[in-house]
């Protein structure tokens, strides 16, 4: 399993644009993509659940990453979040 934590810098957040672009890039993989808030965990692949968190403008998340291609995995969505939140 691997994981890292990110602080949210984008001034809204994860809102529908952002948290629509990282589930295309989750659904790349085969791995599970969890990601977690304040101790509520969800699955990076459904949308409405990712949105559901609230995430806002400096908020911690938590994201692990659990299956074969999870370096990759990992990697990815590591990126997308530097590049985007």
């Amino acid at each position: 399993m691997k994981e890292f934590n990110y602080t949210i810098q984008d001034a809204l957040g994860i809102h529908a644009r952002p948290a629509g672009q990282l589930v295309k890039v989750v659904k790349e993989f085969s791995s599970k993509v969890m990601i977690e808030k304040a101790g509520k965990s969800v699955d990076a692949t459904r949308l409405m659940s990712l949105m559901g968190l609230g995430v806002k403008q400096g908020d911690a998340v938590r994201v692990t990453v659990e299956g074969a291609d999870e370096a990759d995995a990992c990697a990815a969505v590591e990126k997308f979040f530097t590049e985007n939140l």
